[in-house]
């Protein structure tokens, strides 16, 4: 099925039967979920929620959520509940959410999924919504792989990978020019204990949302296209 029926059959679906569409997005450190926001978001028309921007807007400001969000982000753990609840909270009751969205990078522990049941209970009222929750799943060394050759532009935050997604011009950004910055998390160490982090507290989720009846998993593996077209199968399922 090509890209533009996929999309016609998601629009009348959503259109026709739902009033709401909520998609969550898991998956450990550099699975490829980010970057199929992205397009999703842009695809669907829904607002792509990427909690990590939102959480280093906070740390830009100099707020004092925003230090102590910090202070977790750079021992590789993960930022209090309730500080990272009320930030998602305060996005999703934008207008622009009203009919769907995209959440990247939340929940990433059960405490944070149930908190995120009660925050969309809260919003939605008796707003019809179809959940669903795409775990992407991939290898863990092709994982590695991509976080020590990730590079990133300081100015629009678009990310690249040296081998999987490399820039035109050495070093400088496609969409804006920028100098780009490898992260100092960007490295093997540190993507290690990202992983202990992960498959400590948020693997736990797949359980979690498969017994609910929304988990869609999702494999990783394969080029940016191919993925697309993996996840363009799941959202018109």
């Amino acid at each position: 099925m090509h890209i533009t029926e996929n999309k016609k059959t998601y629009i009348n679906l959503e259109k026709s039967e739902i009033m709401k569409k909520e998609l969550i997005f898991l998956g450990p450190p550099a699975c490829g979920k980010g970057t199929q926001t992205t397009k999703l978001a842009e695809y669907l028309g829904f607002p792509h929620v990427d909690t990590g921007s939102l959480l280093r807007a906070e740390i830009a400001s100099g707020s004092e959520d925003g230090l102590v969000a910090k202070s977790f982000i750079d021992k590789g753990n993960l930022v209090p509940v309730k500080l990272v609840g009320s930030i998602i909270k305060n996005r999703l009751a934008q207008n622009d959410c009203t009919e769907g969205y995209i959440l990247d990078g939340y929940p990433r522990s059960l405490e944070q999924a149930e908190m995120l049941d009660v925050i969309n209970s809260e919003i939605n009222g008796e707003t019809k919504v179809d959940f669903r929750a795409i775990y992407f799943d991939l290898n863990q060394d092709v994982l590695v792989s991509r976080i020590v050759n990730r590079r990133s532009c300081p100015i629009c935050g678009e990310i690249y990978n040296l081998k999987f997604k490399p820039t035109k011009v050495e070093g400088k950004c496609d969409k804006c020019g920028g100098d780009l910055i490898r992260r100092k998390d960007d490295t093997e160490e540190i993507a290690k204990a990202r992983f202990e982090t992960y498959f400590e507290q948020t693997a736990p989720l797949i359980d979690y949302y498969k017994t609910r009846g929304v988990l869609y998993t999702l494999d990783a593996e394969g080029s940016i296209d191919e993925v697309w077209e993996k996840l363009l199968e799941i959202i018109n399922d």
